[in-house]
């Protein structure tokens, strides 16, 4: 069930949906484009209609945010117990994919982070099966580029790709190759960063009480001071004002050019 917060439609679901999802598109080798949105996501689709479009047509976003959480609760009743954070919604897919032979693909990020999380992961579930990775170019890349990438990930034997170029440039990615992939690629934000052992959870009481984004503040100030300095209040008042009916939110969008970031 698809609902809007702020113009950007989140799914009312929880993990265990989410994940059984993952792997069943995955063993049918179906096209499947997932987010795990949080505030900053929401915000960004809000203000830029042509992202907005990117990420209502993906067939699954996720509340990966407690006031993502929070919004889908005080505006549509969901009574969503608890969110999918990205970390955990590529661990939980992860434990699946072992299981169920599913070779899955790091697509994004850093070289040495990719190390990183390539040995955290081999640790972790021994029998999974790494089909490959590509760190980003951090430039959008070339026709030619992006037809190589598919092709590199076809040619893998991948049936899961896990996405971490960051939001929004993962969405824009998943939105362009979903389709030609037919296969669930999952933009999972700071997930690579967080088992690879790059940067560290909060403590479970702040991600509780929403207080995450202070924990990460602290960790990455100059970096991610704007996301939640300005970005934040924004979320605050665009909720409140969806809520109390004072604005109606588009959630149509428009049909963006092709753009193919890595």
């Amino acid at each position: 069930m698809r609902l809007p917060v702020m113009g950007v439609n989140v799914h009312a679901v929880d993990m265990d949906t989410t994940v059984n999802t993952v792997v069943d598109a995955a063993r049918e080798r179906r096209p499947l484009g997932v987010s795990a949105l949080a505030v900053h996501g929401v915000v960004l689709g809000s203000d830029d209609p042509e992202l907005r479009y990117r990420i209502n047509s993906l067939e699954l976003v996720v509340p990966d945010g407690q006031p993502v959480r929070w919004a889908m609760n005080w505006l549509h009743g969901t009574d969503l117990a608890d969110r999918v954070v990205g970390p955990e919604l590529m661990w939980n897919v992860c434990a699946r994919a072992e299981k169920s032979g599913l070779p899955i693909f790091l697509f994004g990020s850093e070289g040495e982070t990719l190390r990183l999380l390539k040995a955290s992961l081999t640790s972790a579930f021994p029998q999974l099966i790494l089909a490959g990775s590509q760190a980003s170019r951090f430039r959008p890349a070339t026709e030619s580029e992006a037809a190589a990438d598919r092709d590199m990930i076809k040619s893998s034997g991948a049936k899961i790709v896990f996405v971490g170029l960051g939001c929004p440039r993962q969405e824009v990615w998943v939105y362009e190759n979903r389709l030609e992939l037919s296969m669930p690629l999952l933009a999972v934000g700071a997930a690579f960063d967080f088992h690879a052992g790059l940067i560290r959870r909060a403590p479970a009481w702040m991600q509780k009480s929403g207080l995450e984004w202070v924990f990460r503040l602290i960790q990455e100030p100059q970096r991610l001071w704007k996301r939640y300095v300005v970005l934040n209040p924004r979320y605050v008042a665009g909720v409140t004002m969806q809520l109390l009916g004072i604005r109606a939110y588009d959630s149509s969008g428009t049909h963006p050019r092709e753009l193919r970031p890595s």
